[in-house]
């Protein structure tokens, strides 16, 4: 599975940056600037019954500065809901309380370096990946390879310009001010995800995210101009082209937009107006949170 595709999924990597400002600005470069975009706009759903409204929006967790992506249409929604829900909490003592909870499941026991778990193949093309980051061959020895693998997914991306502090999500808990706040999911289960993966299984994520450094931005471009233009089933396409395991997509994807669904359908018994705000492929293609929504008979209305 591509990395872009997989930080898509999950909100708690970005949260965790966002939280840290000393890991995200390790060895970094001053970005370019990054022009501002003119999108169409991107797509809001609702599901209503005659006391309950629910705005399903799809985000993107991490953008460049200079995209103006919030409009009317979005600002009328979110000013009309009691409450926003995101996928993990993301106010501050939140943030704070996951960067303590990923340094916990992140670091390596005592006497074990992430080097010593590699092959002298993969330690070569691993050095050789810091050293595009400018960080020294030892920078991220205490860490599990997962943790190191989000690190150099997401270090590429802030050096070029993306920032969680621009993100989708940071933006709207801003423009909600004194709203309610909940979540769908919390950082351990989102971050147990990773930690939960085999040694050799984080080792090959890991490396992937070294073999694929030059790329992450470049495909992170492309999925952002399909949200910004609305168009979700290309947001789709782009992010099928990196879902070669089944399994995974079952844990990142698919069963947590059965969750969701569960978790609206619950909601609707409850007056009110509801803003919810996720990862914009959980609303994309096959097996989408609509779909789930479908199967149980519940009608999903596109508002834009």
């Amino acid at each position: 599975m591509k990395l872009t595709s997989l930080l898509a999924l999950t909100a708690a990597p970005l949260a965790l940056f966002a939280a840290s400002p000393a890991l995200a600005d390790n060895h970094a470069t001053t970005a370019a600037a990054t022009p501002a975009a003119k999108p169409a706009g991107p797509a809001l759903w609702k599901v209503a019954d005659e006391d309950t409204t629910i705005y399903l929006f799809g985000t993107v967790h991490v953008l460049p500065q200079g995209i103006d992506w919030y409009d009317t249409t979005i600002a009328k929604a979110l000013d009309s809901s009691d409450m926003i829900v995101t996928e993990i909490k993301m106010d501050k003592a939140s943030e704070a309380e996951m960067q303590q909870l990923t340094m916990k499941l992140g670091m390596l026991p005592g006497g074990t370096t992430l080097r010593s778990l590699l092959t002298p193949e993969q330690t070569a093309a691993y050095e050789a990946g810091l050293a595009k980051l400018g960080a020294p061959p030892a920078a991220f020895d205490p860490l599990k390879p997962w943790l190191a693998g989000l690190t150099l997914s997401l270090l590429p991306l802030m050096q070029q310009g993306y920032t969680p502090d621009s993100g989708v999500e940071k933006v709207l808990l801003g423009k909600a001010g004194t709203k309610g706040q909940g979540a769908l999911e919390t950082a351990e289960f989102q971050l147990g995800i990773f930690n939960g993966m085999s040694t050799e299984a984080q080792v090959a994520f890991m490396m992937e995210a070294v073999e694929g450094m030059d790329e992450v931005k470049p495909t992170l471009d492309r999925m952002v101009a399909e949200w910004a233009e609305g168009d979700a089933e290309g947001l789709a396409a782009v992010m099928n082209e990196g879902m070669s395991d089944p399994a995974v997509a079952e844990a990142l994807l698919y069963s947590r937009n059965a969750n969701w669904a569960e978790w609206i359908d619950t909601r609707l018994d409850k007056p009110g107006t509801i803003f919810i705000a996720v990862g914009a492929g959980h609303l994309a293609g096959a097996k989408s949170v609509q779909d789930y929504l479908a199967g149980k008979g519940i009608a999903v209305t596109r508002v834009k």
